[in-house]
């Protein structure tokens, strides 16, 4: 039978990550060198082993995709690390923070290290730094005359806005952006979680549009 090998986004020694480097020290500048001493314990893929946070930053920035993030932060801010986190991980360029500037980091999983973040105070901030970057704008919700996410169209310079768990996506923001697309249910709940839409839509995006030959 033959043994499934890890895969680059696995963990080399289990889930703790690496210990110090083996051998002679490289002197590459993107390494860390107390990271190189004392092991690398954080939540990267092996790609990334040793390096400095400033470096994966750079070398990100060179594969970032010309999507970006919105959620309003208004009342519940329990998704947002897990939103962060998945836009870390599909390497999303930014992702906006709309309403209160504090959010729960811990979802994030210290992903937000890497990430390009950025707050804007309402609503019509945001959609007029969307228009000023050419973005188009498709909220996120299951309402009435939405567009069904799995036959919709994503633009490629896209921001995609999501809502508060329970109340979704404002009125403001729906009447502002181009579209709404909805995620197709069957069951009984009335909508799924907030961070779980989000993975749901990114990864549209990333089908359409993504280079997946530059994937781990």
């Amino acid at each position: 039978m033959e043994t499934q090998q890890p895969g680059p986004t696995e963990w080399n020694e289990g889930r703790h990550g690496v210990g110090p480097w083996e051998g002679e020290l490289p002197t590459d500048e993107h390494y860390d060198s107390q990271l190189l001493v004392d092991g690398d314990r954080r939540n990267v893929v092996d790609a990334y082993r040793y390096w400095s946070r400033e470096a994966i930053v750079a070398d990100i920035d060179t594969r970032r995709h010309s999507l970006h993030i919105a959620i309003e932060n208004f009342e519940n801010d329990a998704n947002i690390g897990t939103v962060v986190r998945t836009a870390n991980a599909f390497a999303v360029d930014t992702v906006h923070i709309v309403g209160r500037r504090r959010w729960n980091r811990r979802g994030a999983m210290v992903t937000d290290r890497y990430q390009h973040l950025q707050h804007h105070d309402t609503v019509g901030e945001l959609m007029a730094w969307a228009r000023e970057q050419d973005l188009t704008v498709v909220a996120i919700d299951n309402t009435p005359g939405s567009v069904p996410l799995e036959t919709a169209e994503l633009p490629s310079h896209c921001l995609l806005l999501f809502g508060q768990e329970g109340p979704g996506v404002t009125e403001e923001a729906q009447a502002s952006a181009k579209m709404t697309c909805s995620i197709a249910q069957f069951g009984s709940t009335r909508s799924i979680n907030a961070g779980v839409a989000a993975g749901i839509a990114m990864h549209t995006w990333i089908r359409q549009h993504a280079d997946l030959s530059r994937a781990w």
